[in-house]
């Protein structure tokens, strides 16, 4: 009896720790606008970091400096896919960052697909995504309607 209570309580607690890990990564459905926008500005950090590495910078609005954070591939994949390293982007850096803000208008913007990066001043290409330059996947369509009569 002792035997089972304890293997449906470890059976439970996996679950738990699994159902986290599991939402833990989420989809960006409806996070982000389908429009691709460029923003330009000043690198202030960038944060390797997993799953999404993030680059933020300041983008001067108008006169005022409005700080931004761009979410790009886990760290991993920007070294393996560009060679980017600590040093690729450094404070002070100006760059164009091309790819998708977030819905709510705040100044975040997300990198993973149909984006790129290029430093403001030479042009050089640092970053791009396999699909840069597509325009956004249809949503899928509805099945027909059966129809119904004679």
């Amino acid at each position: 009896m002792k035997k089972s209570f304890l293997c449906a309580l470890s059976v439970a607690v996996a679950s738990l720790f699994m159902s986290s890990a599991v939402s833990a990564h989420h989809g960006d459905a409806d996070r982000y606008n389908d429009e691709i926008v460029t923003v330009t500005g000043a690198v202030v950090q960038i944060q390797f970091v997993n799953p999404h590495a993030l680059i933020v910078f300041d983008v001067n609005e108008g006169g005022k400096n409005t700080r931004w954070q761009a979410e790009l591939g886990g760290p991993q994949q920007l070294a393996r896919q560009f060679g980017w390293t600590n040093r690729t982007l450094k404070p002070g850096d100006k760059i164009s960052l091309t790819g998708r803000r977030a819905k709510s208008g705040a100044p975040y913007m997300n990198l993973t697909e149909r984006a790129n990066i290029v430093m403001a001043d030479s042009g050089k290409e640092l970053y791009r995504t396999q699909n840069y330059g597509q325009p956004a996947e249809a949503p899928a369509a509805a099945p027909a309607a059966g129809r119904g009569g004679a």
